[in-house]
């Protein structure tokens, strides 16, 4: 759970932080509706890049960004359909762009939902500690990026094989960059080095682990579904109309936003998503994998299972081959000639990796349940292909030029012949399984207790006690913001 007793001492030593750095922490409720921040940090913003390294960014963690690069304010929830010509399939898929958060990834949405609260009630204390960050990518980037902001020294925790876009920028922002062995996969390498840290340095760092920090789970609950149900609202979605929300698993943050979708829409069905080279939910499966952030070998433990419908497994080739044909020119030729519009070519570099993941998990879902044309399935788009220019650089260097032949081969393959193998429909016990993969990992490696891991199953309040939550951070948040007195 979210641990919110109050440490006095270090929360005045926050408080002077913020004083001195001119810090004000955003509320829950105004990162689901930015139209209530005040008018002196709009003023603010309207002067500040997206990017930039400055504390008032912390108020553009949000769906909701204007896409510019700099001076933007709030508007609408960023998103995009997906046509039928590039799906394949009759019902709608609509998807959230993440690219237009600082960092350019809504991971930094999650890191701040597990670093605020830990400021405001004293349990990290910004002038003594490091905030350690392990991830498989984003994460550890929203993580760096918000300890600057929030006036805080910060570890970076990543596989060495991730992409050079982001140990290029952590090295610029993050007070230390740690590369562990392996690929996305190799999470177990990541929480060894934690532990080691851990012994090394005890008491002057906390770990803010993604996989089991629930600050990750209810940002998502929270901004991610508002989001999305403004979203449904703006496009005139009726409540039975929604019919799927597909998220890859990685951290199982960005899943969380669907327990708010269930409490709100009654069709829908959630689907976790995974690479088919490391398929531990659908088959116990290992491995390594190109889907960069997702996929773990191993099951979150803030992934509330019980609420999981399906899972689907998408093969990385067929992801890394739509990367090319979204952004290499011959691809987006061929796109054209099959009726796409340039408007929506022009869009396509918003889905990075994971992204296309999610639309083509969407596809399969959409053809599983032979969805019509009243149908909506809602997934994600993580980051952009911003993250991965060296990557599609690494293929056209082994595969050669990407071609309009490819282009047509990858376009009926990975898009329009998209099957319904590799998923599954999760009966009661299929769950369970899922859920019982937990005690492997997070109980006897991790050190979690057999009685939390039977009530996250049998305690029917357990995920909306933390629900519940909500409303005392935001509490605690103003508190703070008060006391700090610079508002």
């Amino acid at each position: 759970m979210i641990d919110l007793k109050i440490n006095k001492e270090v929360r005045q030593r926050n408080i002077e932080r913020c004083r001195e750095k001119g810090i004000i922490y955003p509320t829950i409720a105004q990162m689901m509706d930015p139209s209530t921040i005040p008018a002196k940090i709009k003023d603010r913003l309207k002067e500040t890049g997206l990017w930039d390294v400055d504390a008032v960014n912390l108020f553009r963690i949000s769906w909701r960004n204007e896409p510019k690069e700099t001076g933007g304010l709030h508007g609408d929830v960023n998103y995009i359909e997906i046509p039928k010509e590039l799906t394949g399939v009759k019902a709608k898929v609509f998807a959230l762009v993440g690219k237009y958060f600082p960092t350019g990834s809504h991971k930094v949405g999650a890191t701040y939902g597990c670093l605020a609260p830990a400021l405001v009630t004293g349990a990290f204390d910004s002038t003594k500690q490091k905030a350690v960050w392990p991830s498989t990518g984003n994460y550890c980037r929203g993580g760096a990026y918000n300890s600057v902001l929030l006036g805080c020294d910060s570890i970076a925790i990543l596989p060495e094989e991730m992409s050079a876009e982001r140990f290029n920028w952590l090295k610029k922002v993050a007070g230390e960059v740690i590369a562990t062995p392996g690929c996305e996969s190799n999470v177990k390498e990541i929480f060894d080095k934690c532990h080691e840290l851990d012994e090394e340095r005890g008491d002057s760092i906390v770990i803010f682990n993604q996989f089991d920090e629930f600050g990750n789970y209810l940002w998502h609950y929270n901004v991610t579904g508002k989001a999305i149900e403004d979203l449904l609202t703006q496009e005139g979605i009726k409540a039975d109309q929604l019919k799927g929300y597909c998220s890859t698993t990685g951290s199982a943050g960005t899943i969380g936003a669907g327990d708010y979708l269930k409490q709100k829409y009654p069709e829908v069905k959630l689907v976790a998503g995974e690479a088919l080279q490391c398929s531990t939910l659908l088959n116990n499966g290992f491995g390594g994998h190109r889907i960069e952030g997702i996929g773990d070998k191993h099951v979150p433990w803030v992934h509330n299972v019980r609420n999981t419908d399906m899972i689907i497994a998408i093969d990385d080739q067929d992801s890394m081959d739509v990367l090319r044909l979204f952004n290499e020119d011959a691809g987006k030729e061929y796109l054209k000639s099959k009726g796409i519009s340039a408007e929506i070519i022009e869009q396509l570099p918003l889905l990075g990796i994971s992204g296309i993941a999610n639309v083509q998990m969407a596809i399969k879902m959409a053809k599983y349940y032979e969805m019509e044309e009243d149908d909506v399935v809602v997934t994600v788009l993580t980051d952009s292909e911003e993250m991965y220019t060296s990557r599609l650089k690494e293929m056209n260097d082994a595969d050669g030029k990407f071609t309009s032949e490819n282009a047509a081969a990858v376009y009926a393959r990975s898009l329009m012949g998209m099957g319904i193998d590799n998923t599954l429909e999760l009966s009661y016990y299929d769950r369970l399984r899922v859920h019982n993969l937990k005690y492997y990992t997070w109980v006897e490696q991790q050190g979690k207790t057999f009685e939390e891991i039977n009530a996250q199953w049998y305690d029917k309040k357990y995920w909306t006690n933390i629900q519940e939550l909500t409303s005392k951070i935001d509490a605690l948040i103003d508190d703070f913001n008060k006391d700090v007195g610079i508002l």
